[in-house]
């Protein structure tokens, strides 16, 4: 399910783009089939893009906000080194039993510690700095999760917030959820703290790093 591009051409995308491994494929077919809001799922092109972003940035750090079912997170934690680390963070302990059942199955499984509370109180806990962090997550917070982790980016390190472009939804904005993420995107694109580009990935992607 494509959010912004044709679905013929998200599928011709799919098909062209390697494959996610057995077990993503496996939790994509579950959370599909059982969740309420599968739409949330990161998918196989997302997956890849993040997986060889937190590669090219050679991240070694990666902290996630939205856990969900755990794609995304499998999917990065596949570019961290084997001495890599990544924190995900969830509210839903729906979302994180579903997670935590397919991390314990992948050989990434060591890289990964999952986080069931508040975003923002476990940003607080951790220690250090993160060379990547992927905000997926309620979207009326996303202007508190960017200012708490933004203080905590390495010098090369990336941002990747996810549904920047919210179905289309930005152009007209009428609910809370859609102006909180059009004021982000207003803030992103005048903070003469970063650099900021958005993608028409998926459901609109926004890369930020430190000038």
């Amino acid at each position: 399910m494509s959010f912004l591009v044709d679905d013929a051409i998200e599928e011709y995308a799919e098909r062209h783009s390697t494959a996610p491994e057995p077990l993503l494929a496996e939790l994509a077919d579950e959370t599909r089939r059982t969740m309420r809001a599968p739409q949330m799922l990161t998918g196989p092109v997302e997956g890849r893009v993040l997986e060889l972003l937190v590669h090219a940035t050679g991240a070694r750090r990666v902290l996630e906000i939205g856990t969900f079912t755990g794609y995304a997170a499998l999917s990065m934690a596949a570019a961290l080194p084997e001495d890599g680390r990544l924190d995900t963070c969830d509210v839903e302990p729906a979302h994180v039993e579903v997670a935590r059942r397919y991390v314990s199955q992948s050989p990434h499984a060591a890289k990964i510690t999952i986080h069931l509370g508040p975003a923002l109180d476990t940003i607080a806990q951790l220690e250090g700095e993160f060379d990547f962090v992927f905000i997926d997550a309620d979207k009326r917070n996303y202007d508190s999760y960017y200012e708490a982790v933004l203080p905590r980016l390495s010098e090369r390190g990336l941002i990747a917030i996810d549904n920047t472009l919210w179905s289309g939804r930005v152009l007209d904005p009428q609910d809370d959820d859609t102006r909180a993420i059009v004021a982000l995107n207003d803030k992103l694109a005048a903070d003469e703290r970063v650099v900021c580009v958005q993608l028409t990935v998926r459901d609109g992607i926004t890369l930020v790093r430190l000038r």
